[in-house]
Parts: structure tokens; C-alpha cells; sequence
């Protein structure tokens, strides 16, 4: 069994309208993930990576330090943009959030307000290329975090993402240019999907269902 690039849940063109142009996701789904898909499966024997999932391989490999580099750069990086094609939509942003997750932000991360500057802040300051996440940490609060490159939440061990933001350029630079922070609003304010992010809380995060 091999890894298999995912198509999106909507057309390459759908979310043009929010920010995200059409060649951003030809390029960024078709050229960018699928090369990570490509490369993790010419892992797959080498790597001894036989019949495990996805999710598995990220969390060893980082538990592997810089050993487990070579495997999470791939592994971590098409985890990362399963989720992220996930989370967005054509009909997402605003601020009705479902009630469940509305609750959740409240109580765990100081309201919608807070929340969306402190995870655009986590954008902003990843230096060079990486994630911004909202996660389902250890003790079942929701918690704000960030990564470099490929790594994740599952990676590091702080818990489950249920949202992620990609900041690397390739993410936004045909659309914002080097403007990372008018991309985090975007990201927030039009293209969010909040009613997959409730639905990812619900569940605990989200599983791949991908495996070697």
C-alpha cells in the first residue's frame, strides 16, 4: 500500500473569491503536496515503514530527532496539507462560529478576538517556513502552537491539530506577495471552514486514514 495525494474538497478555482487564487492551489496542491506524497512513498521500504499510519510515522519520526528528519519532512508535510485543504472553503470566515467550538475558544483561548490575534502572531513569528496550529492538547484544552518546516503538533507531542496554517511562501506569495500577515487574515477572516474545525474538535483531531 502506498501514500496517495487526497483531492480537494472543492475546485481549484473555489476559492479565488476568498484570497486564494487559482494557481496557488494548482500549485501548492498539485505540485508542492504531491511531491511530498512522491517522496514519502521512496521512503516507504528504506525507511521500514511498511503497514504503519500516517500519524504514527510523524510521531516516531519525531521522537527520532535529527534522525527522523529525512522521514517527517515528507510524512509531517502531507499530514500538514491534508488538514489544511480541509479547513477551508469557499463559504468559510466570519465570526459565527458553531456553538461548541464558540464555547471552547471562550473558555480555553480568551475569546475569538484573542484567539485570532494570538494565532496569527504564532504565523507571524515561525521564522522562515512552518505551521500555525490550533490544537487539542494533552489535558483537553485548546492551545495556540507553531512549528518549523514539516513538523507538527503530533510530531512534537503537544497534541492534535484541528487547525493549521501553512506559512510557507508557497502558501501565499502569488496572493499577499511577502505579506505573510495580510494572509494569516485572510486565512481567518474568509477561508476557515469553523464548522470542520468543531467537527475535528469533536472527534479529537483528525485521522489521515492513510498508511503505509
Amino acid at each position: 500500500m502506498a501514500f496517495s495525494l487526497p483531492p480537494l474538497p472543492y475546485a481549484t478555482a473555489a476559492l479565488a473569491a476568498q484570497g486564494m487564487c487559482q494557481e496557488t492551489l494548482e500549485l501548492h496542491h498539485g505540485k508542492h503536496h504531491n511531491a511530498y506524497v512522491t517522496a514519502l512513498n521512496g521512503l516507504i521500504e528504506s525507511k521500514g515503514l511498511a503497514g504503519k499510519s500516517l500519524e504514527a510515522i510523524v510521531a516516531e519520526a519525531g521522537k527520532a530527532g535529527a534522525d527522523g528528519l529525512p522521514v517527517l519532512n515528507q510524512a509531517g508535510q502531507h499530514y500538514n496539507h491534508i488538514l489544511f485543504w480541509q479547513v477551508m472553503s469557499p463559504s468559510g470566515g466570519g465570526d459565527k462560529l458553531p456553538a461548541k467550538l464558540a464555547a471552547k475558544i471562550d473558555s480555553d483561548l480568551g475569546g475569538l478576538a484573542k484567539f485570532k490575534e494570538d494565532f496569527k502572531q504564532a504565523g507571524v513569528t515561525q521564522f522562515g517556513s512552518g505551521w500555525a496550529w490550533l490544537i487539542i492538547g494533552g489535558d483537553g484544552k485548546l492551545k495556540i502552537t507553531k512549528t518549523p518546516n514539516g513538523a507538527n503538533p503530533i510530531s512534537t507531542g503537544e497534541g492534535k491539530p484541528i487547525l493549521g496554517a501553512d506559512v510557507w511562501e508557497h502558501a501565499y506569495y502569488l496572493d499577499f506577495r511577502n505579506v505573510r500577515p495580510n494572509y494569516l487574515d485572510n486565512f481567518l477572516n474568509k477561508l476557515v471552514d469553523w464548522s470542520v474545525v468543531e467537527g475535528l474538535m469533536e472527534k479529537g483531531g483528525l485521522e489521515s486514514g492513510q498508511s503505509a
